[in-house]
Parts: structure tokens; C-alpha cells; sequence
């Protein structure tokens, strides 16, 4: 006769890691925030005036954006024409590419924040568009990223790009596979000799 003791062959639910925990209760408290703010400032400036700002805020978000989104295009079209040109000179193309392209990505998130409705978005944003804080973010974001991927065992983000690549003397990526030859030289593998690899 079986009692109804449960039993604990069910494994344990994994835990909830803390950014699922938090995000949805930043986000609650961020809307209520942003909305108690807009009726305090309605109260003292009145409705047209947060009107006014929502708008203000739109148009600017919206013109960054497009600002950013050229910014990014024209680095980009830049970069294709130095690898199309051989990389002759790279005193030249190095400065000028990585100068424009530097804190595009913050731009681009100000932009963003500065089309949702909110004070606090329109804020935060408008701090974004500053470029001291850009590059600051900046040195911060890559110190990070490269810290995490050297505890994941991958050295560093650079490293971790070349080992995922193999070029050739001209520039150009070759797929292809390494065959590791365990037996010795004079013994052949079962499978017999392997066929060339397509070009």
C-alpha cells in the first residue's frame, strides 16, 4: 500500500536569475515614475506645456535617430571601401573611421529614449548625447565585455575574432576544416586518404 508521501524524484526548478527577477519591477516602477511626473508637471505648467515637451521630444529623438543611422551608414560604406582598396594606407583610414563611428551606438539609444514619452526618458537620453559621457560609456562597455569573455576562458574579444577566422596572405576567409593526423606517418587512416578540398 502506498502512502502519500511525495516523492523526490522531480528535479529542482532552476533559479530565477536576478535580471528576470528585477526587470519587470524597474520597468512597473519606471512607468508609474514617468507618469507622476507628467501630471506634476501638468499641474504646475499645465497640459499644453507637457504637450509641448512630448512633441519637442519626439521631433529631437527622431532627428538623432536619423542622425545616428546616417552616421552609421556612411562609417560602414567607409570601412567596405578600405577593405575593397587593400587597407594601402592605414595611417589614413584608421583616424578618421573609428572618430565618427565612436559613441554612434549611445547616440543611436539617446535618440531612442528621447522618442518615448517621459521626462525621465528625455533625460537620460539628453545625457546620452554628450560625448565625454559617450566615450566614458564607451571604455566602460568594452572594459566589461572583455572581462566577461576572459572569465568564459576566451582571452580577449580580439583574440576571440581571430581564433574564429583564418585567412589567407591576401585577406580573403577560407572555410575549411583541420584534419588532425593521430596515426603516425607511416600508418593510413581505416576511412583511407582523404579527398581535396573544393576551391
Amino acid at each position: 500500500m502506498t502512502t502519500g508521501v511525495p516523492s523526490s524524484t522531480h528535479p529542482a526548478r532552476p533559479r530565477r536569475s536576478r535580471l528576470r527577477t528585477f526587470l519587470p519591477l524597474g520597468v512597473a516602477a519606471w512607468l508609474v515614475l514617468e507618469i507622476w511626473l507628467l501630471t506634476v508637471v501638468a499641474g504646475a505648467a499645465g497640459g499644453f506645456t507637457v504637450f509641448l515637451l512630448l512633441v519637442a521630444g519626439f521631433v529631437g529623438g527622431s532627428a538623432v535617430v536619423k542622425r545616428a543611422g546616417r552616421r552609421a551608414f556612411r562609417a560602414l560604406s567607409e570601412t567596405l571601401q578600405q577593405q575593397q582598396g587593400g587597407a594601402a594606407d592605414p595611417g589614413t583610414g584608421s583616424g578618421s573611421g573609428s572618430g565618427k563611428s565612436e559613441g554612434n551606438g549611445f547616440l543611436m539609444l539617446g535618440g531612442l529614449l528621447l522618442l518615448l514619452p517621459g521626462l525621465v526618458s528625455d533625460a537620460v537620453g539628453l545625457v546620452l548625447l554628450i560625448p565625454p559621457v559617450q566615450k566614458a560609456l564607451g571604455r566602460y562597455t568594452e572594459r566589461t565585455f572583455e572581462r566577461k569573455i576572459r572569465e568564459a576562458g576566451g582571452g580577449t574579444f580580439g583574440d576571440a575574432f581571430q581564433q574564429a577566422r583564418m585567412h589567407r596572405p591576401d585577406g580573403k576567409v577560407v572555410q575549411g576544416e583541420v584534419i588532425r593526423d593521430d596515426a603516425g606517418a607511416g600508418e593510413q587512416s581505416p576511412e583511407g586518404p582523404r579527398p581535396p578540398l573544393d576551391r
